[in-house]
């Protein structure tokens, strides 16, 4: 009986606050990311970087989904209809504002969460922001007008951590790329 009261108890909890649904998600959805892309490279369970798992989960959970949500909600006051236009329109302006921004956050902070210099992550910001950035322009504003025309603003979040996990996959790849590495990555 203890499982079914718990999870109504979890339900009611993501719906009284929605910021933590986008939260948990993330700081799931990031680290499967981190160790899929680990799959990739070759490691197993026993060599996987768990601390890179970890990191991946803390910067998932803590630092993206409450700046997604907070763009969810203001870019739905900003444009509430949800017709075609207005998810186009949406798309293009986080295309412009949040998603540089929040690549340029991922490589800074994550390599601060690797005990690197302040140094080094501006200069590992400066080496993988535009090939990653080539990339999400590629991916992220088909994926932004369908998330801003079709899916309730209740569900954004959500929806885009799903569909994240495969971007999370390359944002692995391209951080744990040496800098000699990146120009041939792509």
């Amino acid at each position: 009986m203890a499982g079914p009261l718990l999870w109504q108890n979890f339900k009611v909890f993501v719906t009284r606050y929605p910021i933590m649904r986008g939260m948990i998600s993330y700081s799931l959805i990031w680290p499967t990311g981190s160790l899929i892309q680990q799959t990739v490279e070759g490691r197993r369970w026993g060599t996987y970087d768990w601390w890179r798992v970890l990191r991946f989960s803390m910067y998932g959970g803590l630092f993206v989904a409450p700046t997604l949500y907070g763009w969810v909600k203001i870019s739905s006051a900003m444009w509430p209809q949800t017709s075609l236009r207005t998810g186009v329109i949406k798309a293009a302006v986080e295309t412009i504002s949040y998603t540089p921004g929040a690549m340029t956050c991922f490589y800074f902070i994550m390599s601060l969460l690797e005990s690197k210099t302040v140094e080094q992550a501006v200069a590992e910001v400066g080496k993988k922001f535009l090939p990653t950035y080539k990339v999400a322009l590629s991916v992220w504003p088909l994926v932004a007008t369908i998330n801003f025309t079709l899916i309730p603003e209740r569900n954004r979040v959500p929806f885009i951590s799903a569909c994240s996990l495969c971007w999370t996959c390359f944002l692995a790849y391209m951080k744990h790329l040496e800098h000699h590495e990146v120009d041939g990555a792509i």
